[in-house]
């Protein structure tokens, strides 16, 4: 007990002379630490007799405890002291300018895929998604694109597994499965925006993904005419309402009658300039009617039911509306980079 009460008593005399947490810190483990005074007395409890181990144990709980108060306290007024001289040597000057903390944006891709769905939306049509690792049967072979047709050699797809599991080359699969789920009785408004992959080497123009934007209508008596009205409004959403568009006969496999949609040139405004090639036209999507073969594939009758289907690219779109020259710009993690992206004030 007397140990006891001499070591609380050297411990209070040794604080008061205490500059720093350094010091503090050594006194701390001097007396408290696993070999410190006060802690080695615990050793002396099995020493005792049974009647005196109870007493004991309690008074060293106690000088613990009190070991304890004197080393915080005395931390606390030396944080303090350290606290209150950092706070009088500085000065801030609230008239200095903020630091400007880069931030990253919404990519571009993201913004345009976004305004076109919310367009085809209030056109009440659906957003669709599907698988991006696909069979055979709903990228080709239901599309009306059958083993051995050229056109899967000029889709250059990457394949996974004995050329029946691939990646999507095209997000039509998705159209497939939405036609076949429907029972080939309702009719189907639809878009569905997603990654594609093509083997292709990656330059300015190029890329081995990239992401498309497809529509799909059917329904009965659905005409050309339907595809042009729809596309109007589109280009005019998307490019302002004084863009003008026009059909051009072109051929794909899924479509018949297929079209080149262009749209005027929003930068020369049809007079002709480096972007529209002096045509006055800017080409920007692929559409047509949906092949009948297509529609039989599906299960819809060719005979009772029509549609129309189209296709964007969603870096194109971007391309021209923004004046991006490499399509690799969307893919930077640079902030300096992405900050070019930001659209978020227009």
């Amino acid at each position: 007990m007397k140990d006891l009460e001499k070591m609380i008593k050297e411990l209070e005399e040794k604080i008061q002379n205490v500059k720093d947490n350094n010091e503090l810190n050594a006194i701390r483990v001097e007396y408290l630490g696993k070999k410190g005074s006060i802690s080695l007395l615990s050793s002396k409890i099995a020493e005792l007799p049974v009647e005196e181990k109870k007493t004991f144990g309690a008074e060293l709980n106690k000088a613990k405890n009190r070991a304890t108060e004197l080393i915080d306290a005395k931390k606390k007024e030396i944080d303090d002291k350290i606290l209150n001289e950092k706070l009088a040597s500085e000065n801030i000057d609230v008239t200095l300018p903020a630091m400007s903390i880069p931030v990253g944006a919404p990519n571009i891709l993201e913004n345009i895929i976004e305004e076109a769905e919310e367009v085809f939306m209030s056109m009440g049509y659906d957003v669709v998604d599907g698988p991006e690792i696909e069979e055979d049967r709903y990228n080709f072979e239901l599309l009306n694109i059958p083993k051995g047709h050229p056109a899967r050699d000029a889709q250059d797809t990457f394949y996974i597994e004995d050329e029946t599991i691939l990646l999507r080359s095209q997000t039509s699969p998705v159209q497939a499965r939405t036609m076949l789920a429907a029972g080939g009785d309702k009719p189907i408004r639809m878009i569905c925006p997603g990654k594609t992959y093509r083997r292709d080497a990656d330059d300015a123009t190029h890329s081995h993904q990239f992401m498309q934007i497809e529509g799909l209508l059917v329904d009965k008596n659905i005409s050309l005419s339907d595809l042009k009205g729809t596309f109007d409004v589109i280009a005019k959403k998307l490019f302002g309402e004084n863009c003008e568009t026009r059909f051009r006969p072109s051929y794909y496999q899924f479509t018949e009658p297929s079209v080149e949609t262009d749209i005027s040139c929003f930068v020369c405004k049809g007079k002709g300039c480096s972007l529209c090639k002096n045509t006055g036209w800017i080409t920007v999507s692929g559409a047509g009617m949906v092949h009948p073969n297509v529609l039989k594939n599906c299960g819809y009758d060719p005979e009772v039911w029509s549609g129309f289907a189209f296709g964007f690219g969603a870096e194109r779109l971007a391309m021209l509306k923004y004046g991006i020259n490499d399509i690799r710009t969307f893919y930077q993690t640079d902030l300096r980079e992405s900050k070019t992206f930001d659209r978020r004030d227009v």
